[in-house]
């Protein structure tokens, strides 16, 4: 017997490349579309990873692809990025990564040397954040057709003893840690295209978090609600996502939100938030208030994450909302962009 068939709430014609840019198009496509279709009527949150039990195992899995322009930027490149990627991805479900299978889309024309400085950038990226390239594929395309190459990466995880990720596990009350400033990897790719005028001494974060978010549950464990590393779309997408998952309000200090004199003359310059620009070697993480302090202690005692903050906490209100507060009294709802002002960032 034919299974019913089932309903779609995705209703624009075309793709556009905000569908791409993690945003609220984004989300109108993956849920509207391929959630319905692909798992079925219930799919849950969409978070970074997939927990999937084999036999009384559970593992973390996770996919990702890398299209970012240009492939090299000041302070990493295309390959490093697809590995530390994958790496966080499964780090902020509360995962170690064991294994990558790497896709490789080249282009026809891409000079040997570039492809041999990106394949040893992944080579060296998987050696220090501790994970092994298990293997992969290779495609190539028509001249034209790749902007040089893609690389997509499959990540499987081994899950951390002793923390349950979850949006529904949020409480009133819980505070929000950011584990250092945001915005770098967003304005230095801008700054690499060469579209604009600008100057500044900037480089992208793209690391491992898996350190830090280890460190983290050692010091917090069962106080470690959920976490996200806020790539395409920034801190406020990763946010109103949860508040939208656990129905809370998000309030954020403004003061204490971490961004580098650059990032934000960049921002002002050009119009946008800062809470808007990608990141790739941050996360966010909820933690319980009776654990917040000994989690902050623990971050900024760890290398990399010295400048790690106390940006904010869960309450009542706004319902599903993220409101962002002065030292002044004021205050303004931050929402998720339709798409991206920067779209090709990852």
């Amino acid at each position: 017997m034919a299974s019913p068939a089932r309903k779609i709430s995705f209703r624009e014609t075309q793709i556009e490349m905000a569908h791409g840019a993690g945003g609220k198009a984004s989300r109108r496509l993956v849920e509207g579309l391929f959630a319905p279709l692909l798992f079925g009527s219930s799919p849950g949150p969409l978070g970074d990873a997939a927990h999937i039990q084999i036999n009384g195992t559970r593992i973390a899995m996770t996919t990702d692809s890398f299209v970012v322009k240009p492939l090299q930027f000041p302070g990493g490149s295309i390959g490093e990025l697809a590995i530390n990627g994958t790496v966080n991805d499964l780090a902020v479900s509360g995962a170690r990564a064991e294994a990558i299978v790497v896709t490789f889309v080249l282009e026809a024309g891409l000079p040997t040397e570039i492809l041999e400085a990106e394949v040893r950038a992944m080579g060296q990226a998987a050696e220090m954040a501790g994970v092994k390239i298990a293997g992969g594929d290779t495609k190539v395309v028509e001249h034209g057709k790749a902007d040089g190459m893609y690389i997509t990466t499959t990540g499987i995880g081994r899950l951390l003893s002793g923390v349950e990720i979850s949006p529904q596990s949020v409480r009133s009350g819980d505070k929000i840690l950011l584990s250092g400033p945001i915005g770098d990897h967003g304005i230095t790719i801008l700054l690499a295209r060469g579209d604009l005028d600008l100057e500044a001494e900037l480089r992208s974060d793209t690391r491992s978090v898996f350190p830090l978010v280890q460190a983290l549950v050692q010091a917090a464990g069962a106080g470690v609600r959920w976490m996200r590393d806020p790539t395409r779309g920034g801190v406020a997408t990763s946010l109103n996502e949860l508040a939208r998952d656990c129905g809370h309000g998000i309030v954020l200090f403004e003061e204490k939100i971490p961004v580098r004199d650059s990032v934000r003359g960049a921002c002002e310059l050009l119009g946008l938030d800062s809470l808007h620009i990608a990141n790739e070697g941050q996360f966010l993480a909820i933690v319980s208030s009776e654990y917040a302090e000994a989690a902050l202690h623990t971050l900024r005692e760890t290398p990399g994450g010295e400048e790690a903050e106390i940006i904010g906490e869960i309450r009542e209100q706004p319902e599903s909302a993220v409101l962002v507060t002065t030292l002044y009294g004021g205050g303004r709802i931050v929402d998720m962009l339709v798409g991206d002002p920067l779209p090709r960032i990852c």
